[in-house]
């Protein structure tokens, strides 16, 4: 954490901000345009140390080609940026009836000097809904030139600095005590509620955050999901169940996915899990610089349809990971058929192998968190890829 002063909470270095802002900046100029206003708050965070969950209301970071930035933001989150982050300048637009607050956006981007200008739009958010889309277009039609500009910060994120990296290696080693407690609570009778709960609590232990989506638990017949899904039972005696979780440090996310035997496996269960197993450590010698994305999921259908599993295998294998908010930790990436994002050093991608048979009930997944190195991929978490038994 890098102290900003009294009362000042960020987890980088100011220099590190200004850098990226830098970049940013550089590719508003190339593009040609004068600003980007920001929804999606992993670019707030990312740029400004900004952390809330605020964003579930009508919020927008605006920084020009020059690197200036203005937070336009409800009441409560004017202590929460002034603590969380570097941003000298939160405007607040006020809770009423009628609220109008992209009419309060206009006068401020007017105030700005941004009337007539080019904008960049981070209309790809989670926190610029449909509605707040269309009134932002309404309210700034003729005042300045909109272009979406989802990709800039989000491209950016994909390759992470040093301390980045550094955060995602501590989000590895609270997703591997959390999996320990999942095999030490986890066995026939134990009560999913219980395997949750140490696994939630070995990530917060461990000086840990929220993920940004729940953890997927499912037992019986939820273990053939890969969604949460509320409810808890106690496991069988005989019987399956499915992990998929993450630890989180910082915002940045490392994710495992396992499928847990409780009883005794069968050999259909073993032939399953072994080509998942193989399909992953192919998809990791795929995973290196130079490489595509796409290249990385043709290993994945390439090892499983050899072994005669064509149609248990999903359409994805994996994806991006980095600093997400809720709702889901997913980043872009997607590891899918023909992606042609080239792989470089410094990108981190969750790669899951996911084999459902509906026909005998059986699942065999099986998942890691990868760092690409100037050399290939480097697992970061240290647990085993056998099929547990308990």
């Amino acid at each position: 954490m890098q102290d900003r002063g009294a009362g000042i909470h960020i987890h980088f270095p100011e220099a590190e901000f200004a850098e990226r802002r830098a970049k940013v900046g550089a590719e508003l100029t190339e593009r040609g345009l004068d600003a980007l206003l920001m929804f999606r708050q992993e670019s707030m965070y990312y740029l400004t140390g900004y952390d809330t969950f605020g964003y579930v209301f009508f919020q927008c970071l605006i920084m020009t080609a020059d690197g200036r930035t203005t937070l336009l933001t409800r009441a409560p989150d004017l202590r929460q940026a002034k603590f969380t982050s570097v941003i000298d300048d939160v405007r607040v637009w006020k809770d009423r009836a009628e609220a109008e607050p992209t009419a309060d956006l206009k006068a401020l981007l007017g105030e700005l000097g941004l009337k007539g200008t080019r904008l960049g739009v981070e209309y790809d958010a989670y926190g610029l809904t449909a509605a707040n889309g269309k009134a932002l277009d309404a309210a700034l039609d003729g005042f300045a030139e909109l272009e979406d500009a989802s990709d800039i910060v989000s491209r950016m994120r994909l390759i992470k600095s040093a301390a980045e990296i550094d955060h995602v290696r501590h989000a590895a080693e609270l997703a591997d005590a959390a999996w320990d407690a999942a095999l030490q609570t986890a066995g026939p009778g134990a009560f999913e509620g219980d395997i949750l709960a140490a696994m939630h609590g070995a990530v917060f232990r461990g000086g840990g955050d929220d993920p940004a989506n729940e953890f997927i638990l499912g037992s019986g017949q939820g273990a053939l999901m890969c969604r949460y899904f509320s409810g808890r039972r106690h496991l069988d005696a005989q019987d399956n169940l499915t992990l998929e979780f993450a630890g989180t440090y910082r915002h940045y996310h490392s994710c495992l996915f396992r499928t847990i035997r409780v009883g005794t496996s069968s050999a259909h269960q073993n032939t399953l899990y072994a080509a998942a197993r193989d399909a992953l450590q192919a998809c990791e010698a795929a995973l290196v610089p130079g490489r595509t994305v796409g290249d990385v999921f043709e290993a994945h259908a390439r090892t499983l349809d050899a072994a005669g599993l064509q149609q248990y295998r999903l359409n994805a294998c994996g994806y991006s990971l980095g600093t997400t908010f809720a709702p889901n930790w997913m980043d872009w990436p997607m590891v899918y058929e023909a992606n042609p994002v080239v792989l470089a050093p410094g990108m981190v991608f969750f790669l899951h192998m996911i084999i459902f048979d509906d026909h005998t009930g059986t699942p065999a997944c099986i998942g890691r968190t990868s760092l690409v190195t100037a050399t290939g991929a480097e697992p970061l978490s240290k647990a085993g890829l056998e099929l547990p038994v308990l």
